[in-house]
């Protein structure tokens, strides 16, 4: 089976609700998973004190899960992932 048969286009959606005391690792833990990334958008809402950021990924969903789980560790962030259906 070719590498590329098991990934799928998905995203990523990361509300980070304590902005300077979580965004460096969630930035690492992005940065870790690069290679999957197709697009971050990064929204910072001021106002509460949030930024909500979405990513799109083209990923195996062990990558997505290993970057989703990454991310839900981090104290004030909250993830959730969609991925579109396999190709076929």
């Amino acid at each position: 089976m070719h590498a590329d048969a098991d990934k799928r286009v998905g995203f990523v959606g990361i509300i980070v609700e304590d902005r300077e005391r979580s965004a460096a690792a969630v930035n690492a833990a992005i940065s870790e998973m690069a290679h999957i990334l197709v697009a971050r958008v990064g929204i910072p809402y001021r106002e509460r004190n949030l930024s909500v950021i979405t990513l799109v990924v083209d990923a195996t969903t062990d990558e997505v899960g290993a970057l989703t789980g990454k991310l839900g560790r981090i104290p004030g962030v909250s993830v959730k992932s969609g991925l579109a259906r396999p190709a076929g």
